[in-house]
């Protein structure tokens, strides 16, 4: 009875440190807006948002600018092509950035508003189409990158950039 009794005790205690762990580490890194994880928060900031936002692009063979580049001698890229596909990139990172810093801004007035108790149905109703605008533009951004890479790349280059995202 005494080690049924000692080993339920060091379960619970077992698992109250580990809960106070993880609620030490996530107080750790919090992020400044609060409705945001620390990683989004943090990927927004520096124009890192989500490459599954591109999945549909990339799942039909329109690959985003930043991984063909990646690959750029082994799929034989001319210095125009470069030049054009880092071209995209950069401009789809600052799309990124911009359109992060938007998404975070909402977030916040929202949080405001909400913990202030100053918001109503029509409130709501703006910053959730917002928030929904906001998103569409990055992923509109990366699909629009992933499309204007797709047609500097020869089919032969396509099919090479296929095969070398397969896992061997």
């Amino acid at each position: 009875m005494q080690k049924t009794i000692y080993f339920f005790t060091l379960m619970l205690l077992s698992g109250i440190m580990a809960r106070a762990q993880s609620a030490a580490d996530s107080t750790i890194k919090s992020s400044p807006a609060r409705t945001l994880t620390y990683q989004h928060y943090q990927a927004y900031l520096k124009g890192e948002a989500d490459d599954e936002m591109a999945r549909v692009a990339e799942m039909n063979h329109y690959p985003m600018p930043d991984k063909v580049l990646k690959w750029k001698k082994e799929l034989d890229l001319s210095p125009i092509q470069i030049q054009k596909i880092t071209e995209i990139k950069n401009y789809m990172h600052r799309r990124r950035l911009q359109t992060g810093g938007s998404i975070i801004a909402n977030e916040r007035t929202l949080d405001s508003l909400f913990r202030h108790n100053k918001i109503d149905d029509g409130t709501v109703i703006f910053y959730g189409n917002r928030s929904g605008a906001y998103l569409g533009e990055l992923r509109n951004a990366m699909l629009l990158a992933c499309l204007s890479t797709q047609k500097l790349l020869s089919p032969q280059q396509n099919t090479r950039y296929e095969a070398l995202q397969k896992p061997n």
